[in-house]
């Protein structure tokens, strides 16, 4: 089993329309538990999401296979951001991964293997594809200009595109938009996005002209750009560990 398969085995849980997963609805009990839950508990993870960020990203052993994804931030701390992941805002949206932002300053401390898995988000922000719904561009754009000197590592634990109702096979490396052929975003999913929201990328991309990039971006991010390799993960079978040493 590859994160790069087309159909991860058999597919009971596929087919046409919206990808709602399969279930019996809610019922006005369990609805009822869930807003007593929430009057009780804290959800302070939750709670600590502070931005979102809608951009687009490429699968790392496919850049054709593109999707419109939508990153729900949380600021650990100056250096390191960690989101979660959604292909929409709206209320049936689904959960499809996870992206850790670091500095460029973290990132030159990875090692050269760590780094493969990592993408740059310069360009698709001086280019206007990342942006920050409903927040005014002057509002956005120090935040932007700080994401811009970063790297991400994307996850997709859910392949929704390929039509999955659950999610299905192994995880995926995802990978952002970049100025070559297969890394450029198809006009129709850029439009889609742009209608949404009621903006203009091309607008965008030139009001964000002194928007400043990585001060030397590192050829093992961006991996398949520098390298022309893709990336996937194979779940294998191995031996597990039978005893565990006393601490």
């Amino acid at each position: 089993m590859a994160s790069s398969d087309e159909h991860p085995g058999p597919y009971p849980a596929r087919g046409g329309g919206e990808n709602i997963p399969p279930g019996d609805p809610t019922t006005m009990k369990t609805m009822m538990i869930d807003k007593g839950a929430a009057m009780l508990q804290s959800l302070k993870p939750i709670k600590q999401m502070s931005l979102h960020l809608c951009s687009f990203a490429c699968y790392g052993h496919d850049p054709s296979r593109q999707i419109e994804v939508h990153f729900y931030v949380h600021r650990v701390n100056e250096d390191f951001l960690q989101c979660a992941v959604y292909d929409c805002d709206s209320a049936k949206t689904h959960l499809i991964g996870i992206e850790y932002i670091v500095s460029e300053r973290l990132f030159d401390s990875l090692s050269s293997e760590e780094q493969k898995l990592w993408h740059s988000h310069d360009y698709e922000i001086q280019t206007g594809l990342l942006v920050t719904p409903r927040v005014p561009e002057l509002v956005a754009k120090p935040e932007l200009q700080n994401i811009a000197k970063t790297y991400g590592k994307f996850w997709c634990t859910w392949q929704t595109d390929r039509g999955d109702k659950l999610p299905l096979g192994a995880p995926a490396l995802m990978m952002s938009p970049q100025d070559v052929n297969m890394g450029k975003i198809k006009p129709g999913l850029l439009k889609k996005r742009d209608d949404e929201y009621g903006i203009s990328t091309e607008s965008l991309k030139t009001s964000r002209g002194d928007i400043v990039g990585l001060e030397s971006k590192n050829p093992m991010a961006d991996y398949w750009v520098h390298h022309g390799k893709g990336l996937a993960v194979d779940i294998v079978e191995t031996d597990m560990k039978k005893c565990a040493p006393f601490p």
